[in-house]
């Protein structure tokens, strides 16, 4: 059995029905999905097998998530630097995502996940955004988890559209303050995150969620996207739970 075939085969969720330490639970959690070429050539895999377990891994989290009472989970998907890989390498991610956003829609809608998308869509592929907005529009009414997943995204463009936005609204300049940025991000409506994760063992934000993250607990683990699991999961959940968050005062 080869290494991705092993990912896939895992069950969807373990059976873990506690919760792990008592104490502050984040609301959202984001997460920096690290390492899917890594873990591909430590299993001497192409790097689009890497991608491959990487999404596969998803399914698992969202219900995991569900089970720990997460009531946001925002997910890196894929970041306009990204363009800067392969030709190949970018046409086999969008393949995966395709298949994975139309294969799994209704398995989402059938556990009440909202699925929001954050990122420039215009930029992307007709294709894949008829897969997103039919993604979207099916899983409107989702109350149990927000699935915010960020494509072609960067926290920098974010920032750039909201302000743009904003300019283009005609709001006097004496009328802007962080309320007023933070209405035309495109995570509006949605809360900051409490807890960012980056897998993989980097200690970095990669122009993830820059605004949101100004007061989030950041966790680095160590391992690669397609090998983290639920104890992974828990004890950054734990971290969190020890930590005094006192937001400046």
């Amino acid at each position: 059995m080869d290494a991705r075939r092993a990912t896939q085969a895992e069950p969807i969720a373990p059976a873990i029905d506690t919760i792990p330490e008592a104490g502050p639970r984040p609301v959202h959690v984001a997460i920096i999905m690290d390492g899917n070429r890594r873990w591909a050539r430590a299993h001497g895999l192409a790097e689009l097998e890497g991608h491959a377990a990487g999404v596969d891994k998803i399914r698992w989290l969202v219900e995991h998530a569900i089970r720990r009472g997460i009531a946001v989970l925002s997910l890196y998907a894929f970041s306009r630097e990204n363009w800067a890989r392969s030709d190949a390498e970018v046409a086999g991610l969008f393949s995966l995502l395709d298949q994975a956003i139309r294969a799994e829609t209704p398995e989402l809608v059938r556990q009440g996940v909202r699925v929001r998308v954050s990122g420039r869509l215009a930029e992307v592929p007709a294709d894949i955004r008829g897969s997103i907005t039919e993604a979207l529009a099916a899983t409107e009414g989702g109350t149990r988890l927000v699935l915010n997943i960020a494509f072609n995204y960067a926290g920098r463009t974010e920032i750039v559209d909201a302000v743009r936005a904003i300019v283009a609204a005609g709001t006097p300049a004496d009328q802007v303050d962080e309320t007023t940025v933070e209405a035309h991000l495109y995570t509006a409506g949605l809360p900051d995150p409490d807890l960012v994760i980056r897998t993989g063992g980097e200690q970095r934000l990669s122009n993830f969620l820059i605004w949101q993250s100004a007061y989030a607990e950041f966790h680095s683990c160590p391992e690669l996207w397609p090998d983290f699991d639920a104890e992974a999961f828990d004890t950054a959940l734990e971290e969190f739970a020890r930590r005094g968050r006192r937001f400046g005062r």
